[in-house]
């Protein structure tokens, strides 16, 4: 009897887990057509350089995500200059060009991008994160662990300022 169940035992088990192989894999594809359709319309709307910020902003990011950071710097400085461009509305987009920028290791210019986002949104806990990261990057610690404690005064749950800030006060605090 025991003979005759271990056998169906690991041919169920083996069609379970291809199964949910199969099912991670679809839903890939589907999350890659999704975005691939939106890079194609984005990019056939915007080939006369006509768009909305929202437009330019979205462009932008679908690079980010594929690493393509001169192409997503290009697209989030339109939406800077587009028409339709509120103050009120762009912090996301410079905090996005300031990723892009710290992904090329242009952290100066990160830090002005993040900066500028920080004074059109100050209570922005994601470029405040961003700002402190730079920060870090560049070696300056005390300046990182001040954006991470004002990241935690908007977001006192926030798990990565909470990390960041805990890192760096063992870093800054000599042990005896």
């Amino acid at each position: 009897m025991d003979n005759e169940i271990l056998p169906i035992f690991y041919l169920s088990l083996l069609l379970v887990l291809l199964g949910a192989a199969a099912v991670a894999i679809v839903r890939q594809i589907f999350k890659t057509r999704k975005i691939e359709s939106a890079l194609s319309r984005l990019q056939k709307q915007l080939k006369d350089n006509q768009g909305t910020t929202q437009e330019y902003y979205e462009l932008g990011s679908i690079y980010l995500d594929k690493k393509l950071y001169v192409q997503a710097i290009n697209q989030f400085q339109k939406a800077l200059k587009a028409e339709d461009a509120e103050s009120e509305n762009l912090a996301p987009v410079y905090n996005a060009l300031g990723f892009a920028n710290f992904s090329q290791e242009q952290y100066d210019v990160a830090i002005r991008n993040y900066k500028e986002a920080l004074k059109l949104d100050p209570d922005y806990v994601t470029a405040l994160n961003n700002l402190g990261h730079v920060y870090e990057k560049k070696k300056l610690t005390s300046q990182a662990l001040e954006m991470y404690e004002e990241s935690l005064k908007h977001a006192p749950n926030n798990p990565t300022a909470k990390r960041r800030a805990e890192s760096l006060r063992r870093r800054l605090v000599p042990s005896s």
